[in-house]
């Protein structure tokens, strides 16, 4: 029996509350039982004592504590936990709070109190003044303080915290950012967006507004509020401007408080072409070949936020006909597309890529997408998968192409089945655009025509361009971003070399003098000749490569 059942059952809500309190609840993501207190329905011992049955675990009044109980932890334990020790009985000392998903304070306490630690239920508020009788009063006040702002701020539509939030979500949207980095610090709270790649400070705020807004974005993303000494990861769904926002939240406790970044996903984007990501010329050509192969591992390589999934979206668009079918299992889903059946990976109940890729093979695919390879067992499955006549796609984290074999061989692949399955290997980065209103030709220095590798006539037929600054780009001097490419398709030689077990130097050099493939330097120079980007970020992205 639910908790919903046992409340009507009991005779502690009627129908009618019970509705009322699961609505309230599920608008603003907070559990059953602090909808039906925040609503005054009902008793809160009633309350919680179904709470505790529901949970399988005791009940307790937590004004009861015996001193020889409170005594064994220390106050500060006390407040921090909030968990108060009630009753010593056979060897264990019993602790109070105020929800089932805390029973990690067990193990917390257990080593300051030398014996086992069993956990009960009590209801909030009576554990609560039972905690300040404990510890004197002060620092439970300022506790219930910060709670009751943020519980104010989060039932009230029109309370200023919730606006601020709102208008922090709707200006990353409209600055085109992707992620939201929310960072207090001493005296103040910092929020930036990254844009086009690049994090810029948009507000310095007051560092008192940090608790509320904390507790408001924890409360949309459905996280514990409580919980200020363990990351957490959640999520938003949001709509603003008339499109639907998928938000996804991450909080890490820092040395001045919870530090929250929040990644935004526009579903409703329109996907981007091959050729609108910046991918032209012979390499496209040769892309489209291999991918309209009939099986075979494809691999897009690259760091996080470089656009691999993007770049693979735009693959499989290409491929999406009535004749083909397409599975994706992708974590998390970043853009629905029509046609296509996209799965979700949820860690929590085991539904892992490894899972997913087992039950793709029996819905018989023709291609598959698996967002990431992390680990062997994936990337054994997704071999075999190619091997029996599937066109896989896949992403890993390697620096350039060539180190995405060394990298699947080095996960405990064997390098015959890498040798049989990979047909082809592409690295990126992105680099931003230079912004057309604004930007300004010119004539580079010597020196940064040796760092380019460009020699004197090719720079007499290029266009080269630096960033300005106008009101269009907001001062930066550039607007969107494109891709630079590197592409190594498998020949006989390669193959050999792989089922050979030769390091990526030589992989590379011979992809590279073979003529089959452009490196990302390479490639992001034309892109430069072209006026596309600048000398400067080019060197910004492939300094390291």
């Amino acid at each position: 029996m639910n908790l919903e059942q046992l409340l009507e059952a009991a005779g502690v809500l009627d129908a009618e509350q019970l509705h009322k309190a699961v609505a309230f609840g599920q608008s603003r993501g907070m559990p059953l039982e602090k909808a039906v207190l925040a609503l005054d329905l009902a008793p809160e011992g009633k309350v919680y004592q179904a709470v505790a049955k529901v949970a399988g675990m005791q009940f307790v009044d937590p004004g009861k504590a015996k001193p020889e109980a409170l005594e064994r932890i220390p106050a500060e334990q006390i407040e921090q936990n909030h968990a108060l020790p009630v009753l010593e009985r056979d060897g264990a000392l019993y602790v109070a709070i105020d929800d089932p998903l805390k029973t990690y304070v067990a193990d917390n306490l257990a080593f300051l109190a030398g014996c086992e630690v069993r956990c009960v239920i009590a209801p909030p508020n009576a554990l609560k003044d039972a905690i300040r009788r404990r510890l004197g009063g002060a620092a439970a006040d300022r506790a219930d303080a910060a709670k009751a702002e943020a519980r104010v701020d989060s039932d009230d539509p029109d309370a200023p915290i919730i606006r601020l939030v709102e208008k922090i979500i709707e200006d990353a949207v409209v600055e085109r950012a992707s992620d939201i980095h929310i960072e207090p610090y001493e005296t103040q709270l910092r929020v930036r967006y990254r844009i086009d790649g690049v994090l810029r400070d948009r507000s310095m705020l007051e560092r008192p507004l940090h608790g509320p807004m904390t507790s408001r974005l924890k409360i949309m993303a459905a996280l514990d509020i409580a919980e200020k000494r363990k990351p957490q990861d959640g999520r938003i769904e949001i709509r603003v401007a008339g499109r639907s926002i998928d938000i996804r939240t991450s909080v890490l406790p820092s040395n001045h408080g919870e530090t929250i970044v929040m990644r935004l996903l526009d579903k409703e984007q329109n996907l981007l072409s091959l050729e609108a990501l910046g991918f032209g010329g012979e390499d496209r050509d040769r892309f489209e070949r291999i991918i309209k192969r009939p099986n075979g591992v494809v691999l897009v390589t690259g760091p996080t936020g470089s656009g691999k999934t993007t770049t693979l979206y735009a693959a499989l668009q290409t491929l999406n006909r009535s004749d083909v079918k397409i599975i994706t299992a992708e974590d998390p889903v970043e853009f629905n597309i029509a046609g296509i059946n996209q799965c979700q990976v949820k860690s929590g109940i085991g539904l892992d890529f490894a899972r997913i890729l087992r039950a793709m093979l029996r819905q018989a695919p023709n291609v598959i997408l698996v967002g990431e390879i992390r680990d062997r067992e994936t990337a054994e499955i997704a071999i075999q998968a190619a091997l029996t006549g599937h066109l896989v796609f896949s992403t890993l984290h390697t620096n350039d192409a060539p180190s995405a074999v060394t990298r699947l061989i080095d996960m405990g692949v064997k390098p015959f089945l890498v040798s049989a399955a990979v047909q082809a290997i592409m690295a990126q980065r992105l680099v931003r655009v230079l912004c057309p209103t604004c930007k300004e030709r010119y004539e580079p220095s010597p020196s940064e025509l040796r760092g380019l590798g460009v020699d004197t006539a090719q720079a007499e037929g290029g266009q080269f361009h630096k960033p300005v600054g106008c009101d269009e780009c907001e001062g930066s001097g550039y607007r969107g971003r494109l891709g630079i490419f590197e592409l190594m398709a498998m020949d006989e030689n390669l193959r050999d070399m792989t089922f050979r077990g030769e390091p990526t130097l030589r992989l590379r050099e011979y992809a590279h003098s073979s003529g089959g493939m452009r490196t990302l330097s390479e490639d992001g120079v034309q892109k430069v000749l072209s006026g596309t980007t600048s000398i400067e970020e080019l060197f910004r992205v492939t300094a390291a490569s």
